[in-house]
């Protein structure tokens, strides 16, 4: 009798229990409350923030005098990609601002008997509101050459370099970048290569390689998409770092790594230009080399992020090291890794 009534005390106390946690999940079927996190409601007059990228940046236009309304130019926050930095942009409206090209003008064999010019000989000659440096360039047994495109008002003054060899033994003949506008008024970053018979753009580059045998020298049919070249205004330079809006960074296919090449993935100074969907372009330059204490400079990939953060859709690198140099209003805005400014080739300006 005692085992009967211990059993019954058991199941109806088991019961009991059940029930309270019954009652406990209707009171409570769902969760903590204050783990539930509501979304914050915008209110229903605000507005994009126009270039919300920018809010990163510093607007530091007045410390260079007086620019045109369509022309800004921004310090970068204390780093970027992560790393210690110094670096400046110029963003111009193109809706209201111009952009012009100053270069050697070179035959053939890439010689020119023009002499190079620093950025600020260029700024003087024309006063411009910014300048930038621009494509590659080399002076060898008393001649100077440049190896980068340069187009302007439709006239080419000089082509992107058709070949590259480590060794002197195996020739590679890559495409190089070029950053143009075209006559509808759009921009491309592209690659471009000239035969002696003929001048193409292409919408991808040569398939090139430093560690495998030479891809086939580019022509009308290789790569895929080849246009006879034409544009109104450009200037070439590489890697690509953006093509319709997406990362790039082509320095592999253009031979641009190597011990000729440009140090792709190292921290080094660096120069480029890109475009926005709604025209406004950005000239882009960064310190580097501990000119800046801690501050050793970025790399091309670094510098695509970069622009693609500020909504960027084609972008090309441009030379770097050395040459990487802005003015404002002639005043210049990175201190230059050489201590002075170099003597380049080509500049990039706008107005």
């Amino acid at each position: 009798m005692r085992r009967i009534l211990l059993i019954i005390a058991i199941l109806t106390l088991l019961l009991s229990c059940q029930k309270k946690g019954m009652d406990i999940l209707e009171v409570w079927p769902w969760e903590d409350p204050e783990e539930v996190v509501e979304p914050e409601e915008k209110p229903e007059d605000q507005q994009p923030v126009e270039d919300a990228t920018l809010d990163k940046w510093a607007d530091v236009s007045k410390d260079y005098g007086s620019l045109p309304s369509h022309i800004r130019v921004y310090k970068s926050p204390s780093h970027l990609e992560g790393k210690s930095a110094v670096a400046f942009i110029a963003v111009a409206d193109l809706s209201s601002a111009g952009w012009d090209i100053w270069s050697v003008k070179s035959d053939d064999s890439y010689s020119t008997p023009d002499s190079y010019k620093t950025p600020s000989e260029v700024y003087s000659s024309g006063s411009w509101p910014v300048v930038i440096n621009a494509g590659f360039f080399y002076h060898s047994d008393g001649t100077n050459y440049t190896s980068s495109l340069a187009v302007r008002n439709s006239e080419v003054l000089a082509y992107n370099i058709n070949y590259a060899s480590e060794d002197w033994k195996t020739m590679y003949y890559p495409t190089r970048a070029a950053f143009l506008e075209l006559s509808d008024g759009s921009f491309d970053a592209c690659w471009t290569y000239k035969t002696w018979n003929g001048h193409f753009m292409y919408p991808d580059p040569a398939a090139n390689d430093w560690t495998k045998e030479p891809a086939s020298q580019p022509s009308a049919d290789y790569p895929e998409g080849a246009k006879e070249f034409a544009a109104v205004n450009g200037i070439g330079g590489g890697p690509v770092l953006i093509n319709k809006g997406k990362f790039t960074d082509s320095y592999v296919a253009e031979l641009f790594n190597g011990e000729s090449g440009i140090g792709p993935d190292s921290n080094q100074p660096r120069t480029a230009i890109g475009v926005t969907s709604d025209k406004k372009m950005i000239l882009f330059v960064c310190e580097g080399r501990e000119m800046t204490a801690g501050v050793k400079g970025l790399t091309t990939a670094d510098v695509a992020n970069v622009l693609l953060d500020l909504k960027c859709v084609e972008a090309i690198n441009l030379d770097g090291g050395g040459s990487s140099c802005m003015l404002v209003n002639g005043k210049e805005t990175i201190k230059v890794s050489d201590g002075t400014q170099r003597s380049v080739a080509s500049t990039v300006m706008i107005k």
